[in-house]
């Protein structure tokens, strides 16, 4: 499973935890502006707005999971299993496959306001990649500076929710995601108050105790509520530095352990990597389960007018930086 979020102080940022069981060996890929696209119902695009993110690539053809554009705007998919429903095609409509649907956007749209223009004639239909790479079952949050939505084809149709919070997870779907916050109305970043019993003396003894009741557990619903208290709750100063260092600190309250979410088969969920994109400056950051010191890849310099994808590979290793 998996966990993004938007954040913003001086600059926008865009990032979020890859959850899973296995690696694709995924690299930080930028597609330059004159990288032809070819959608499989809806022709080619030769020229487009180009973009930096986390991809797997295959056969020369960046499989996102998560990418900003030159314009600041930034979507990422994350797991929806059991909830996305794919079409068939439809005639009048941009037919558009799960794997096209991150590129699609970001190659033509500058905005959140484009983008739900262009959703409204998007129809995600149910094409495989391939034999060995059937369609991924994904939901969307799109975001620019000012505001976040999310997407998600269900079986009723595409839906396309304001996101206010600027936070995505997984199950349920965003609009319970978003009525399950008023369970926890009642948390505060402020010692408690004793509402209890007004004969009864309690009394903190605890820093931190507003917030019992927060979840703990690595579930979607819980990873939601978390993510959603921490990051708008979350104070950082304006510098680049403070600004990131935030960023994978709110990302980091939602990670997940190997070992604490059992797969079957003797495998494992855990937080394959941490992704922070300075969206403004087109910087991606990141950090993988074994590298906690934090990384950048900067598309402004590559050549953006080129037509050859930019591929660089994770470093993984644990960087220790020795003090004596």
């Amino acid at each position: 499973m998996c966990t993004a979020v938007t954040y913003k102080t001086k600059n926008h940022y865009f990032g979020r935890n890859l959850d899973l069981e296995y690696s694709y060996h995924e690299t930080v890929t930028i597609t330059p502006r004159n990288y032809e696209f070819s959608f499989r119902k809806a022709g080619k695009l030769k020229t487009h707005y180009a973009m930096i993110g986390m991809a797997y690539v295959m056969d020369d053809y960046p499989l996102y999971y998560d990418a900003t554009n030159e314009k600041g705007l930034s979507m990422a998919g994350l797991n929806f299993p059991g909830n996305a429903d794919y079409k068939q095609e439809a005639e009048g409509f941009d037919n558009i496959a799960t794997f096209e649907f991150i590129p699609w956007i970001l190659c033509q749209c500058a905005t959140v306001n484009e983008t739900k223009e262009m959703l409204s004639h998007i129809n995600i239909v149910n094409t495989n990649y391939s034999d060995e790479m059937p369609a991924a079952t994904l939901h969307w949050i799109i975001s620019d500076r000012d505001s976040s939505i999310t997407v998600e084809s269900v079986k009723e149709g595409l839906k396309v929710y304001d996101n206010e919070i600027g936070i995505l997870t997984n199950n349920p779907t965003f609009d319970y995601q978003m009525f399950n916050l008023n369970n926890y109305i009642s948390l505060s970043i402020e010692p408690p108050v004793n509402n209890f019993a007004k004969n009864l003396e309690l009394n903190t003894y605890s820093r931190g105790m507003g917030a019992m009741g927060l979840p703990g557990d690595l579930s979607s619903a819980s990873r939601f509520v978390k993510a959603a208290f921490t990051k708008l709750n979350s104070l950082s100063g304006d510098s680049e530095s403070e600004s990131i260092s935030q960023f994978f600190h709110i990302l980091g309250s939602v990670e997940q352990q190997r070992g604490c979410v059992h797969m079957g088969e003797g495998k494992y969920e855990f937080t394959i990597y941490s992704s922070c994109c300075n969206t403004d400056k087109g910087i991606y950051y990141y950090t993988t389960y074994e590298n906690s010191q934090i990384t950048s890849v900067d598309m402004h310099k590559e050549n953006l007018d080129g037509s050859v994808l930019v591929s660089y590979e994770l470093i993984e290793g644990q960087q220790i930086r020795e003090q004596n």
